[in-house]
């Protein structure tokens, strides 16, 4: 069904099993994405110094160039732009990372220009994808030899089930240290961006108020926070605080693995901290970024990737 046909169903009484109906369709190909998963990039790399100042010696070249003249995006939905253009369905022109969207004018946009953007910026994140995903995908970015790569994952692996399937937070550790080896045994001197994994629960509290949003929720959406949200008896609250608390964890391994590496910046805590409303959720599930939250998320990269310290 074309997208103008589906948004013309959805208005009063047809909306819900419109929006239902294309997302049964659709969910043998999503299930399993769960949670918060999200493509671009351009622009001429930084002019030479004047001739007559003698060039810096290796030892005392600056290890972060705020200027990085191409960029590569690994992940999950988040970086694909998964439900902010229709209902589940991957929309990479509005990815913070990469997209071309001049709504959100994403890393690779700001950093490169539009042009720079389309011809040096790629997007390897894939939606449902785990931390365990993250060196393969890895692996197939450095073929670019980007000169950054932007990195959000993490949000599935807290995204499971039931709160038993999260991943152990070692293992999301290795996997992680894993996908930087695999950068580093390519590329030692490529630069590596790192977003905090979102605050789910407050996703969670934004989303809940929106009656469509659920019913799309039901159909397996991050069902360790988002199942029964309407539940708020003592069994919910700890399952929703424990999902909460694994991703503090591992937001806490995405910040310890990148201060171990002289060319990664951590955003410090910013994606998780950043107070997503309504404006930046989508209009399809009320849980992934809109195209304004996707604009919100390069607004926070770009000031991390470009700031003199860290």
């Amino acid at each position: 069904m074309e997208q103008g046909t589906l948004r013309a169903r959805i208005g009063r009484g047809g909306r819900s099993r419109a929006v239902l109906a294309v997302a049964a369709v659709a969910l043998g190909g999503v299930l399993g994405v769960a949670g918060c998963d999200a493509v671009g990039g351009d622009a001429s790399a930084p002019s030479a110094g004047p001739a007559e100042k003698a060039a810096p010696s290796p030892s005392s070249a600056p290890l972060w160039d705020t200027s990085p003249t191409s960029v590569a995006a690994v992940g999950d939905s988040i970086t694909r732009g998964f439900d902010a253009c229709a209902v589940l369905t991957d929309c990479p022109e509005v990815s913070w990372a990469t997209g071309s969207s001049e709504q959100v004018d994403s890393l690779a946009v700001r950093l490169l220009g539009s042009a720079g953007a389309a011809e040096r910026s790629w997007n390897y994140a894939v939606t449902g994808a785990r931390m365990a995903d993250l060196p393969g995908q890895m692996a197939r970015a450095v073929r670019h030899d980007p000169q950054l790569v932007a990195v959000m994952a993490g949000a599935n692996d807290a995204c499971r089930a039931t709160t038993s399937a999260m991943t152990p937070v070692a293992d999301f550790r290795a996997d992680f240290e894993d996908a930087m080896h695999t950068l580093r045994k390519a590329l030692p001197k490529a630069q590596v961006y790192v977003a905090s994994v979102p605050d789910l629960k407050r996703l969670w509290s934004q989303g809940r108020t929106d009656e469509l949003g659920k019913q799309v929720w039901k159909l397996g959406i991050c069902p360790s926070m988002l199942a029964d949200p309407d539940v708020l008896d003592a069994a919910a609250t700890e399952r929703r605080e424990t999902v909460r608390s694994r991703v503090e964890d591992y937001n806490k391994v995405l910040e310890e693995v990148c201060a171990e590496d002289l060319r990664c910046r951590f955003d410090g805590g910013a994606v998780y901290e950043y107070e997503f409303g309504t404006a930046q959720l989508s209009r399809w599930d009320w849980f992934h970024p809109s195209i304004d939250g996707q604009a919100r998320l390069a607004e926070i990269a770009y000031r991390t990737v470009t700031a003199k310290q860290p």
